[in-house]
């Protein structure tokens, strides 16, 4: 089980939380700011939106495989030296993003990006895990991957909305600047976060770490539902912008407001989809949260009318904010005196996921958007049915504890 922070008033520790979410939202936003204008920046760049579609994978990719790195860094040297250099590389080299001249410069940019600042959410989530006991998790996960759902929707939202006033250029300055404006609001609470967890281990003694996390049926159950699910929703949500523009005609402004219902669930209902699964149990929530991303899936297949379409993205939010909270809510209990460890390869998995999921949509549209909709969305049905016997463990030690 991960130390718990003691003796921390309520108000500092909420405040952090809240400091946290601010962070976790705003690399989220940039993350899935460009979805909307793919077809402008292809036209900026004198190439297809697909062909520049390959800069999100080209950041969460690398941002997911360096998530391993962070989360050893930050049990050898502590947490607050690693985070804030890790805000520091996401505001310098977002604001440098601008600078690109062409395709290739870009995804350059964001591959840096991606490598620079992926120590911010795994860490964030581990604060969680040394600063609230397990019983009271879900509700400050709940805000946190609030904030990632919000990140990803607000990001496509208003990257739509304001490319065409302020350009793709200004958006990575105004992002690098918030960032940084973050990362100064971050310092004062300096003095409350954790320093180092766990002294320095040779190779072998964090390959056998990897090899404990994963070799539990909890362990390995969960982390490869974090990757199958993660790809479902980014490959899902990352095209979203272009097929609400091939569908129904919609330009960047149209794109942005069709997909704002997405961040909906997760800012109003995140912390009391956390505190229900910390009365009820995670393996109840679980299965449901799988079937509803797998019904709106199957419900954007449909030629039905633009109201349609963005209420299945509202429900599709809606899925991921009753999945992979939950999923990281499991995860914390996992890492044992390597929290960082634990939620780094959680963090790996779940941007790579990201990453990969984003590709294999992308690489499978020349069979059009219906059958590539109607092929995730019955994946990710049959995790929902295989998840109610691997998670029914999952409940409140009073209900018989995990297994």
């Amino acid at each position: 089980m991960t130390p718990v922070t003691p003796d921390l008033p309520d108000a500092s520790r909420e405040r952090l939380l809240r400091v946290l979410a601010a962070a976790t939202f705003i690399i989220f936003f940039q993350a899935f700011m460009v979805a909307p204008v793919l077809p402008q920046l292809g036209e900026a760049f004198g190439t297809s939106p697909e062909r520049v579609g390959l800069i999100v994978p080209a950041y969460l990719i690398p941002y997911g495989v360096a998530t391993l790195v962070y989360g050893l860094l930050a049990d050898r040297l502590g947490i607050w030296r690693v985070m804030s250099g890790s805000l520091t590389a996401f505001a310098v080299l977002t604001a440098l993003t601008a600078t690109a001249g062409s395709v290739e410069q870009l995804a350059l940019w964001r591959l840096l990006t991606g490598l620079g600042a992926s120590g911010v959410v795994p860490l964030g989530l581990v604060l969680v895990g040394r600063l609230f006991p397990y019983e009271r998790r879900g509700r400050p996960l709940g805000w946190l991957f609030g904030a990632m759902a919000g990140g990803m929707a607000f990001g496509s939202t208003f990257g739509g909305l304001l490319e065409p006033s302020i350009g793709w250029r200004g958006l990575f300055l105004a992002v690098g600047a918030a960032g940084a404006a973050i990362l100064l609001v971050l310092m004062p609470s300096r003095g409350i976060i954790p320093g180092a967890t766990a002294a320095g281990a040779d190779l072998g003694t964090l390959f056998r770490g990897y090899r404990d996390l994963l070799i539990s049926p909890r362990g390995r159950r969960t982390y490869a539902y974090v990757l199958l699910n993660s790809m479902f929703h980014s490959g899902v949500f990352t095209w979203l912008g272009l097929y609400f523009e091939r569908r129904y005609g919609l330009g960047p402004v149209g794109v942005g407001l069709a997909l704002l219902g997405y961040g909906i669930p997760g800012f109003l209902l995140g912390p009391v989809i956390g505190r229900v699964a910390d009365r009820h149990g995670r393996g109840r929530l679980l299965p449901l949260g799988l079937l509803l991303g797998a019904l709106a899936a199957a419900a954007l297949t449909l030629d039905g009318p633009l109201l349609l379409a963005a209420v299945a993205v509202t429900v599709l939010s809606l899925g991921y904010d009753m999945t992979q909270p939950l999923f990281a809510g499991i995860v914390t209990a996992l890492g044992g005196q390597r929290p960082g460890q634990a939620m780094g390869l959680n963090v790996c998995l779940l941007f790579t996921g990201f990453g990969l999921g984003s590709l294999l949509f992308g690489s499978m549209l020349r069979l059009d958007y219906g059958p590539v909709l109607a092929v995730f969305a019955a994946a990710e049905l049959a995790l929902a049915l295989a998840a109610v016997r691997l998670f029914r463990s999952e409940v409140p030690p009073a209900g018989g504890g995990h297994r």
